[in-house]
């Protein structure tokens, strides 16, 4: 669940919340700056949003479990696994331009995984740009290495813990990298400074910055919305402008019908066991208890329940996940976490940050942190997975004038339907964070 959990402030509430740096691990933190415009939207051209296919390669230090050996038992109030060991895979998404270095990532002792996405982009100067950095394993910097480059900086756009526990061993595997990372970074349940983590003299990216050393190549824009609850959900929006590709964290996704390559097989049989969230999320019905069979079916079960599991934290029916899988994979949307604890919260915010996103970068794919990438996807592919906040501002598509943005919002609406049986927890959490003060329950800036 640690992709679903770490993209809402509520999430680090309950799930994102740092613990310690003790084992090799950072911690977790938010933040952010921006300058609120009012622009009207570009005509955009219509296109299906599509999980790019790429070639996993790893390093030679696969044959051997010490190449993949990181030991991490932090996060508050759930660790985050694996807790000894990791794989890395490596995919080219941009040919000589841009690299995907992936790993699993789990939520505490559960059987329930997802990936988690270190993006490498290859500057002018001959150097790497490392954004969002996982698990520095000998496999992955040895990865890393392969490159044949220097990495000059390492980058985190968010606050968020599964994110940032990783920025300070990574960094000091290259000691001279600097280190840029998202504005009004803090931490849950106590306020630690970056130091506490791991993370010494960084500098804060700030939105819009045209003096960054990678601002004519990379650019960038910040979202902060401290109305949120507890703590500001930050996060920070790239555009490489050569390959016009968009990196995100967790502010979309794009679910695969398969499994990532990167989530072992052990992982995805033990999801596909009938344990106990399976029968208590099977609508009365005869839970078989026999042993699970490695085959692609029982491995396909595994990780759609993964999905749910992940995206609606309680989904209705673990029993029979595929109708519910279907409709939330092969089309980019917003987590229902994020739109539900986040979005919904400060949805002029959002706007805003959208609209500045697509209104100034023509891009074609688009990489996030989880799930799969690259997606190819455009502007109006990009608006239209934020459909839902035309009804929380009082919009209507009709009252706009190009025909692209009719169909963006129409395509917005449905990639912005979630079955409601499977929002009932998620939306019972909500109301209980705002009953506790966790979140606000606000829109449009204002208190409902």
């Amino acid at each position: 669940m640690a992709a679903a959990i770490a993209s809402s402030s509520a999430k680090s509430t309950i799930l994102q919340n740092p613990s310690s740096n003790f084992f090799g691990g950072s911690f977790k933190s938010h933040c952010l700056q921006q300058k609120p415009r009012n622009k009207s939207r570009d005509s955009l051209r219509l296109v299906v949003a599509s999980a790019n296919p790429t070639t996993a390669t790893t390093s030679s230090s696969n044959s051997s479990d010490g190449g993949r050996f990181y030991f991490n038992f932090t996060g508050f109030p759930f660790p985050l696994g694996p807790f000894l060991n990791r794989r890395t895979t490596r995919t080219e998404a941009v040919k000589g331009s841009i690299w995907l270095f992936e790993q699993e990532q789990a939520l505490g002792f559960s059987s329930v995984s997802t990936n988690i996405r270190m993006t490498v982009i290859k500057l002018k100067s001959g150097g790497l740009w490392i954004h969002a950095p996982i698990a520095p394993t000998k496999e992955c910097i040895q990865l890393v290495k392969e490159l044949g480059a220097p990495v000059e900086y390492i980058v985190l756009p968010t606050f968020a813990y599964e994110h940032k526990i990783f920025v300070g061993p990574f960094s000091r595997k290259f000691p001279r990298a600097q280190v840029w990372v998202a504005p009004r970074q803090w931490s849950w349940p106590l306020n630690l400074p970056l130091e506490f983590f791991g993370i010494f003299r960084s500098k804060t990216l700030k939105d819009e910055d045209l003096s960054t050393p990678w601002a004519d190549e990379i650019e960038q824009k910040v979202l902060s919305s401290p109305e949120v609850g507890i703590g500001p959900y930050v996060e920070v929006a790239f555009y490489h402008k050569r390959s016009r590709t968009l990196l995100v964290t967790d502010a979309v996704i794009f679910v695969p019908r398969q499994p990532p390559e990167c989530i072992s097989k052990d992982s995805l049989l033990a999801s596909a066991k009938n344990g106990l969230a399976v029968k208590i999320l099977s609508k009365g019905k005869e839970v078989p208890s026999e042993p699970v069979v490695d085959n692609k079916m029982n491995r396909q079960k595994g990780w759609e329940r993964m999905v749910l599991q992940i995206l609606f934290l309680g989904p209705s029916n673990l029993l029979e996940p595929n109708a519910s899988f279907a409709q939330m994979s092969q089309k980019l949307i917003v987590s229902p976490i994020v739109k539900t604890l986040v979005f919904s919260k400060v949805p002029e915010k959002v706007r805003d940050w959208i609209d500045r996103i697509t209104r100034d970068w023509r891009f074609k794919r688009i990489i996030p942190a989880h799930f799969a990438a690259p997606v190819n996807a455009n502007r109006s592919t990009f608006l239209a997975a934020f459909g839902f906040l035309d009804d929380l501002l009082g919009e209507h598509y009709a009252t706009r004038p190009k025909l692209s943005l009719l169909f963006a919002s129409l395509m917005g609406k449905a990639a912005s339907y979630f079955p409601p049986d499977d929002m009932k927890t998620l939306s019972s959490l909500d109301q209980l964070l705002v009953s506790v003060g966790a979140v606000k329950k606000t829109v449009s800036g204002r208190r409902r």
